[in-house]
């Protein structure tokens, strides 16, 4: 699933392309990528003919501004994916949304597993929704140390299955949990109590170096190439992961094997030496 670094990518291609154009063609081809949408009509017809204030995002949600206090919500799921398209140009298997602006170009929702989804709210129905509440955002609203201190106080659960709630923390996902917690020598089944004052202080100080990185480098894209750029680049990222999907090969700090545990129902990827 795409996590924060990758949707912000999108994120920054998409502004450009799309603040203050305004929408004069929606194509839906699949129903089911409208089915947040109370009633699926209103998905394109809330679309048409409204230009686009700004292009926001919070955690792994991307959050458009519509003129009329509209809000169009996009959500990538496991495999979904954008794309930035001419008019009439080829479309990719499993184009299930087309959304055409007035500088003639084309915005394209490809989602082979269909676990995505687009809808369009008021502002009531936003509030309705569950990611309406989302924790802070983990790369512009990151808590500072000692407001996140009392958040782990006490708490039993694994500091990864923590850092993955995104009411803890919106953004945050399998890969970049990973590489956060080798970052900051902490192993991921740690209970979140257990963490010293120093321990809370480096994961905190963490999580904007890892997030920036993947960045950088335009997210991970995995082998199954489930995740690429608008413009149909790959995420360079993967080559540059410390622990996460390396199970068996060498910590890149010390040489120790990197071991995989599953917390939680997730694979883990750790080094025993570095993290403790």
């Amino acid at each position: 699933m795409p996590e924060l670094p990758e949707v912000e990518t999108v994120r920054r291609s998409l502004a450009p392309a799309l603040e203050g154009a305004m929408i004069v063609a929606v194509e839906v081809g699949h129903p089911r990528v409208v089915r947040r949408q109370p009633r699926p009509r209103d998905f394109q017809d809330r679309l048409l003919r409204r230009r686009v204030a700004s292009v926001g995002r919070h955690g792994k949600f991307l959050m458009i501004d519509l003129e009329g206090d509209f809000t169009w919500v996009i959500h990538l799921g496991m495999s979904g994916r954008i794309r930035l398209e001419a008019p009439g140009g080829e479309r990719s298997p499993h184009t299930h949304v087309v959304v055409e602006t007035d500088r003639h170009q084309e915005v394209h929702f490809v989602d082979p597993r269909t676990f995505g989804f687009m809808a369009v709210f008021t502002p009531d129905e936003f509030e309705g929704q569950s990611f309406a509440h989302l924790g802070p955002d983990a790369l512009n609203a990151l808590p500072r140390f000692r407001r996140l201190l009392p958040r782990l106080e006490g708490r039993a659960v694994a500091i990864k299955s923590l850092l993955l709630d995104q009411y803890f923390v919106a953004g945050l996902g399998n890969i970049y949990a990973d590489e956060v917690l080798h970052r900051s020598g902490i192993r991921p089944d740690r209970a979140a109590g257990t963490l010293s004052v120093d321990e809370v202080r480096m994961l905190r100080g963490a999580i904007g170096p890892v997030l920036r990185a993947g960045l950088r480098w335009g997210g991970t894209s995995l082998n199954d190439l489930t995740y690429l750029l608008p413009d149909g680049r790959a995420g360079e990222y993967f080559q540059r992961l410390q622990v996460y999907g390396r199970a068996g090969e060498p910590c890149r700090r010390d040489g120790t094997a990197i071991e995989r545990t599953v917390i939680g129902g997730r694979s883990s990827f750790w080094c025993p030496t570095c993290q403790r």
